[in-house]
C-alpha cells in the first residue's frame, strides 16, 4: 500500500498552517463544534454502524460508542480549545550574549503529528482540534472497529475546512488496513511525531517497528492505596468513582492496596462496588476479610497475574501490604506509570506517596479518574504520556509543540 501521496499532501498542508491567523484557528474550531452538532444524526448513525458489529459485552464497547451526550461533550471540549492561548510564538527563553547575540527560544508547530488509535472515534475530534491550534497537521489512522465513525467526523471537519478556505489536507484519515500502520510508522521525513493509543500490545508494537519518534500513551495499570491513616468514607467514593465511572478508559482503577491494619475496613471500602457487579481478585488475607460481606459470586481468590492487569472491565484485584513502603514497592513493579492515589489522612503519608510513587499523575484522597487534559483544565487531550521524555501525563496544547532558537546579529562573527 503506498501512502506516499497522501503524507505529502498532509506535510504541504502543513507548512501552509503556518500563515493561518490565530483569530481563524479560533472560527474554525468552533465552526467544528457547531458541525459536529448539527450533523449528530449522520455522525450517530454511522457510529451505530460500527457499533453492530461489536459484541456490547466487549469491554472496548463503551469507548466505541458516540451518544447525543457524548458529542455535547466533545463540542464544548473543542469549543474550549478555541478559548485557550496559542501555545505558538511563546518565549521560552531570552537571553543576550556578550557578543550581543539576541537569542529567544521560541515555541513552534512540530509540522505533522500522526496518531494511531482504536475503537475511540471522539480521537478524531481531539487530535484535530489540539493539532490544528498547534499548527500542525495531522495525519489519523484508526481502527476498523471505528471506521465508519472516523470517516463521518472527517468528512464533517473536511466540510468545514473547504467552507473557510483552508486546504482539508490538514488531517487526513489513512485506510483502516494493517498495511495502512506499517506505512505510517516508515513515513520517516513526512511525520515529525507519532503517538500511539490503544492496547500495551499496540503501543508496544509502534515502540519497536516505527523509524520515527514516538511518545507512548495510554495503557493505564492504576492503584489506589488505602493507607493505615485512610478515611473509609472518603476511601469507599474514591475506589467506586476511580473503578466504575468509566471502566474501558485508560484512568480507570485497577487495583486497591489496602494496609493490613484496615483490613476489617474493607468490606466498607468496597461495598460501593457491588451496584456495579465489579468482581474482586483478593489475595488471601483480603479474601478472608470481604467473605460474607461481599458476593460470593463475584469474589475470587487472586493469582499473579492479577497485579499488573488492565482490566478495562467491571474487574479489580485486591493487595493487603503491611506499609506504605510496600505499595510503593508494589507499585513500583505493577504499575505502568499512569496514575497512582493514596487515601490518607496523614499529610506526611500523602507527600512521601507523591514524591516516590512513580507515576504520570500521583493522587492523594482524589480519583484516578481525574487523569484528563479537560479537566486539567488544558482542553482536549492527544493522549495521556507515560513515559518522562519530552511531555508526561496529559498531553494538550504545549506539550504537542517544540521550539527553535531565534538567533539575532548585528553582523558578529565567531572568533578563529
Amino acid at each position: 500500500m503506498d501512502l506516499t501521496s497522501l503524507f505529502e499532501r498532509a506535510r504541504a498542508a502543513g507548512r501552509e498552517l503556518l500563515q493561518l491567523p490565530v483569530g481563524r484557528v479560533d472560527e474554525i474550531l468552533r465552526a467544528v463544534a457547531d458541525e459536529a452538532l448539527a450533523q449528530s444524526e449522520y455522525i450517530l448513525s454511522e457510529n451505530a454502524r460500527d457499533l453492530e458489529r461489536m459484541s456490547p459485552d466487549n469491554p472496548m464497547y463503551d469507548r466505541l460508542k458516540l451518544t447525543s451526550a457524548r458529542l455535547e461533550g466533545i463540542a464544548a471540549d473543542t469549543r474550549h480549545v478555541a478559548d485557550l492561548p496559542s501555545p505558538l510564538g511563546r518565549v521560552l527563553k531570552h537571553t543576550v550574549l556578550p557578543n550581543g547575540l539576541d537569542l529567544k527560544r521560541v515555541s513552534v508547530p512540530f509540522g505533522v503529528i500522526g496518531v494511531i488509535y482504536e475503537a475511540r472515534p471522539n480521537v478524531s475530534f481531539d487530535v484535530f482540534s489540539l493539532c490544528l491550534k498547534a499548527g500542525s497537521a495531522c495525519v489519523l489512522k484508526g481502527g476498523s472497529d471505528a471506521d465508519f465513525s472516523n470517516r463521518a467526523i472527517v468528512k464533517v471537519i473536511h466540510g468545514v475546512l473547504e467552507r473557510f478556505g483552508v486546504n482539508p489536507d490538514i488531517v487526513v484519515l489513512l485506510p483502516a488496513e494493517r498495511e495502512a500502520t506499517a506505512a505510517l510508522l516508515q513515513a520517516r521525513g513526512y511525520v515529525d511525531l507519532l503517538i500511539p493509543r490503544g492496547s500495551s500490545a499496540l503501543i508496544q508494537y509502534v515502540r519497536e517497528n516505527a523509524r520515527i519518534p514516538v511518545i507512548e500513551t495510554g495503557a493505564g495499570v492504576c492503584h489506589a492505596y488505602f493507607d493505615v491513616d485512610g478515611d473509609v468514607r472518603k476511601g469507599a467514593a474514591i475506589v467506586n468513582n476511580a473503578k466504575t465511572r468509566r471502566v474501558s478508559v485508560c484512568n480507570a482503577l485497577d487495583s486497591v492496596l489496602v494496609h493490613a491494619s484496615r483490613l476489617s475496613d474493607l468490606p466498607q471500602l468496597c461495598a460501593p462496588l457491588q451496584e456495579s457487579r465489579v468482581r474482586i481478585y483478593a489475595d488471601s488475607r483480603a479474601l478472608t476479610a470481604l467473605q460474607g460481606h461481599y458476593p460470593a459470586d463475584l469474589l475470587e481468590a487472586a493469582t499473579e497475574k492479577h497485579f499488573g492487569t488492565e482490566f478495562m472491565d467491571y474487574k479489580m484485584a485486591v493487595k493487603t501490604v503491611d506499609s506504605l513502603d510496600e505499595a510503593l514497592a508494589h507499585i513500583a513493579r505493577f504499575g505502568s506509570g499512569h496514575s497512582e492515589c493514596i487515601i490518607t489522612e496523614n499529610a506526611g503519608a500523602a507527600e512521601k506517596f507523591l514524591q516516590l510513587a512513580d507515576a504520570a499523575c500521583v493522587y492523594a484522597n482524589a480519583p484516578t479518574s481525574f487523569t484528563d487534559g479537560a479537566q486539567f483544565g488544558l482542553g482536549a487531550e492527544i493522549g495521556i504520556s507515560t513515559q518522562k521524555l519530552h511531555a508526561r501525563g496529559p498531553m494538550a496544547l504545549e506539550e504537542i509543540t517544540t521550539y527553535k532558537w531565534f538567533v539575532q546579529g548585528d553582523g558578529q562573527v565567531r572568533p578563529k
